[in-house]
C-alpha cells in the first residue's frame, strides 16, 4: 500500500478543477486502492452528471457504537491567474512540504482518511462501530453533485450515524503566548443574495446622474465600510470561552470582550490579524462576487444585479440577513435570497473531549478549543440528518504557517509529514468512537 504522503501526491495529480470537477479519474484510484486493500466500495452519481461520481464503502464494526463517518471532497477551485512556485498539479516534494492545489483543501484530508480506512481493514482492527467512508464531488461548487445528491437520495446508506470527521481542524493556532488547537464544531450558513439596481436609461453619450451605475457604486462602497450587526452564537461563545480559559490575564478579559456586544468590534479591531480572522465569526459577511449590467457601450443600463456572496452565522434566518442588508442599501436596492443552505444552529460536543486526548496524546501542552468556520463545508448537509460534523485533520506546522491565506491561493502546501500524522490521528479517533 502506498504511504499517506504518496497517496495525496497521486490525488493532487489528477486535475478536478470545479468546473468542471472531472473527479472520475480520481475517485476511481481510491476504488482501486480500496479494492486492492480487499474492501469493496459503491459508486452513486447523480444523473445525469455520471462522470462525477461518489465512492461509499464500509467496514463492519462490533456494534458497540453508532457508526462513524469520514467523508472528504476531491474537488479543487482553479489555479487561474495565480503563479506558482511549483507546478500546482505536480504533488512535488520540496523544502519538506508536498505542493499543489487541494494539499490542505482538501486532498490532504482524504489522504489522511482514505489511509486511516485502510490500515484499519489491513489489520482488521476491532473498531467500536461501523466506519463509512465517504469521498465526494462537488464540493467547492455547491456540492449539489456530491453530499447534497447522497443526502437527499441516499439517506439510507447514513443511517444512525452521529459522528463525522470532516474539515477543518487540529493544526495549532497561537493567540498570545499559548497554542491552541482549533476543532471544528460549526460553520457558517451560506446564502446567496442578489442585489438589483434600478434607474434611468439613456444615450450613453449623454451625461447621467442618479442612474443605476451610480446607485451600485454607493452600494458597494457602503458594503466595504460597513460591519453587519454582532451576532454571539452557541458555538461562538464556548470557542472564545474556551480560548479565554487558556489564556493569562489580562488577554483572557480582552478575549471575553468579544462575546459583549456593545464592545465586540473594537476588540475585534485591537486584536490585529486574529482579530480579522475571529470578525465573520461574530457577524454575518456579504461580499459582492458577480455584476450583471449594460448590453452595449452607448447604452446606459436601467437596470444592474450584483451578485453578494452571503455567509449566515449558526441560528440566523435569509428574513434577518435581508433586514440588516435593506439597513445598508435603503429604498434603492432590492435584495432577494437566490440560496439558503441551513445548518444547525448549535453543536453535539459528545464526541470533542475524545479528539482532545488524541491531540494531548501528541502535544501535551495543546489547548484544544471549539472551533466555528467562516466558510461551508459539505457538513451542513450531513447535519440533515442529525450527523454532528467535527473538523478534524490534524497537521503539525509552524504556527507561523498561515492556513486561512495559504487554502485556495498560490503555492498551496502541507508538510510531508503532516499526512502520515493526521492519518494516524484519525485511525486513533475510530479505535476511540463512543455513543
Amino acid at each position: 500500500m502506498p504511504t499517506p504522503d504518496e497517496v495525496l501526491q497521486q490525488l493532487i495529480r489528477f486535475d478536478t478543477t470545479n468546473p468542471p470537477g472531472n473527479e472520475a479519474a480520481c475517485i476511481g484510484y481510491i476504488r482501486d486502492l480500496l479494492a486492492s486493500a480487499g474492501v469493496e466500495s459503491t459508486i452513486l452519481a447523480r444523473p445525469p452528471a455520471l462522470g462525477r461520481p461518489n465512492l461509499i464503502a464500509r467496514l463492519k464494526g462490533r456494534g458497540a457504537c453508532p457508526p462513524v463517518l469520514l467523508y472528504g471532497h476531491v474537488d479543487v477551485v482553479s489555479t487561474t491567474g495565480q503563479s506558482w512556485q511549483h507546478p500546482p498539479f505536480s504533488g512535488e516534494i520540496a523544502g519538506g512540504f508536498i505542493w499543489g492545489r487541494g494539499a490542505l483543501d482538501m486532498k490532504g484530508g482524504v489522504a489522511m482518511m482514505v489511509s486511516a480506512f485502510l490500515r484499519a481493514a489491513a489489520v482488521g482492527a476491532d473498531l467500536p462501530g461501523d466506519i463509512v467512508l465517504a469521498i465526494v464531488s462537488d464540493e467547492e461548487a455547491g456540492g449539489d453533485f456530491g453530499a447534497r445528491f447522497l443526502v437527499e437520495q441516499h439517506a439510507d446508506l447514513f443511517k444512525g450515524i452521529r459522528y463525522a470527521i470532516g474539515e477543518f481542524g487540529g493544526f495549532p493556532m497561537q493567540l498570545g503566548p499559548r497554542n491552541f488547537y482549533p476543532i471544528g464544531v460549526a460553520e457558517k450558513q451560506m446564502c446567496s443574495i442578489r442585489a438589483t439596481v434600478r434607474g434611468p436609461g439613456g444615450h450613453g453619450s449623454m451625461p447621467m446622474r442618479g442612474g443605476a451605475m451610480a446607485k451600485l457604486a454607493r452600494l458597494i462602497q457602503k458594503l466595504e465600510s460597513t460591519r453587519l450587526p454582532v451576532r454571539i452564537t452557541p458555538a461562538a461563545e464556548a470557542m472564545f470561552e474556551a480560548i479565554a480559559a487558556g489564556m493569562p490575564a489580562p488577554l483572557n478579559g480582552m478575549v471575553r470582550g468579544l462575546l459583549d456586544p456593545a464592545r465586540t468590534d473594537q476588540v475585534l479591531d485591537a486584536l490585529g490579524d486574529s482579530g480579522r480572522n475571529f470578525d465573520p465569526l461574530l457577524h454575518n459577511t456579504v461580499n459582492p462576487t458577480i455584476v450583471q449590467g449594460g448590453d452595449k457601450i452607448n447604452v446606459i443600463p436601467s437596470e444592474i444585479t450584483v451578485m453578494l456572496d452571503g455567509r449566515m452565522v449558526p441560528g440566523c434566518q435569509p428574513a434577518d440577513f435581508l433586514a440588516e442588508l435593506n439597513q445598508i442599501g435603503g429604498a434603492e436596492v432590492e435584495f432577494t435570497a437566490e440560496r439558503f443552505d441551513p445548518g444547525p444552529a448549535e453543536p453535539d460536543m459528545g464526541w470533542f473531549n475524545t479528539l482532545t486526548d488524541i491531540l494531548q496524546e501528541t502535544d501535551p501542552d495543546a489547548l484544544a478549543v471549539p472551533f466555528m468556520l467562516s466558510g461551508v463545508t459539505d457538513g451542513r448537509f450531513f447535519s440533515r440528518l442529525g450527523i454532528q460534523t467535527y473538523g478534524f485533520l490534524p497537521i503539525p506546522a509552524p504556527v507561523t504557517f498561515d492556513f486561512a491565506r495559504t487554502i485556495h491561493a498560490a503555492d498551496e502546501r502541507i508538510p510531508v509529514d503532516a499526512v502520515a500524522h493526521g492519518a494516524n490521528a484519525i485511525y486513533k479517533a475510530l479505535q476511540r468512537a463512543n455513543a
